[in-house]
């Protein structure tokens, strides 16, 4: 007899069958990572505000000697696929307001001028992320093309992401790592560009970081896309006085992620609520059909949808 296909209950089952099965890992996913490629120390970095050339310039000559720095180191080691990426990075048509090499990387790119800078993104990404990940800045650029003049990209990566296939991406323990560390980075954007409209986009682990970050967060919109739930029970949870927004793909394979929280012994597993359920009281966003890596392809319903929201203007077709 024919196997009947998976209804959407057996397939919920089968998940979170797997996401607790997944969980028995957490204690020591940790220790299976690969050692990450040394890299000096970076500088103490001089103060971004106000966010002028002179100030910019400075900020991004520091930061690219910390590159270059970190390069040198990596060629040593006899790394040479990170000190061609450091390379690139270095390059004069980029720009970096914070970099550190150490224990897999850290950065915060921007695409755009952000001394004349009316709009800001900042992107927050989610897992598999790395000083490497071309898709994560080719994103920044094309959202940055979308919005035009006067507005500035910062793709942040201000945190150890976990990997997919983890249990650290299923639980809240790397978020909870990054949030003060992206709190202390938008506090200081938003002291040096005060008047400029600024928008935090979190896509997919990156949407638990920004929740986790939150309260009280200096911000005009919170957009949470490809979430896999944030912690939280309802936007209100997240005491913001951002909008908070959700948009999921129509074929993002995250929709079938079972939206559950379960206390284990070493913290909670999975995130709760699907921030695009109406009790959560997001608003909701056209997202297009694409899947979970598709929200900043150049031309695409996501990519203008967030570019609209970026601009302070309502979605189209939401």
């Amino acid at each position: 007899m024919a196997s009947r296909p998976h209804t959407p209950r057996r397939l919920r089952r089968t998940l979170l069958a797997a996401l607790v099965t997944a969980s028995v890992a957490v204690p020591t996913a940790g220790a299976a990572r690969p050692a990450a490629v040394p890299a000096p120390a970076p500088a103490p970095l001089g103060p971004l505000a106000p966010a002028t050339a002179a100030t910019l310039a400075a900020r991004y000559a520091a930061t690219t000697d910390a590159i270059r720095a970190a390069e040198r180191t990596a060629a040593d080691y006899g790394d040479r696929t990170r000190a061609a990426a450091l390379h690139a990075m270095a390059d004069r048509t980029r720009h970096f307001l914070s970099f550190d090499g150490r224990d897999g990387g850290r950065s915060a790119e921007v695409v755009g001028d952000l001394a004349r800078a009316e709009r800001i993104a900042v992107l927050v990404p989610g897992s598999d992320t790395a000083l490497d990940s071309r898709r994560f800045r080719t994103g920044a650029v094309a959202l940055q093309r979308e919005l035009g003049d006067r507005a500035a990209v910062v793709a942040w990566l201000g945190y150890r992401t976990p990997a997919t296939a983890s249990a650290a991406a299923l639980t809240p323990g790397r978020a909870a790592e990054a949030a003060p560390e992206l709190s202390g980075f938008i506090t200081e954007l938003r002291a040096a560009k005060s008047t400029a409209r600024l928008a935090l986009l979190c896509h997919s682990y990156g949407s638990v970081v920004c929740a986790t970050a939150a309260p009280g967060l200096p911000v005009d919109d919170i957009v949470l896309y490809g979430s896999p739930g944030t912690g939280a029970g309802s936007a209100a949870d997240l005491h913001t006085d951002a909008t908070v927004w959700a948009g999921r793909g129509g074929s993002d394979w995250i929709a079938c992620v079972p939206h559950i929280s379960v206390p284990l012994p070493f913290g909670e597993l999975g995130f709760g609520t699907d921030p695009l359920a109406p009790e959560f009281g997001a608003r909701a966003f056209d997202a297009g059909p694409g899947g979970h890596s598709d929200y900043l392809l150049p031309g695409s319903v996501p990519l203008r949808n967030l570019a609209r929201i970026v601009e302070g203007r309502d979605p189209a077709d939401a």
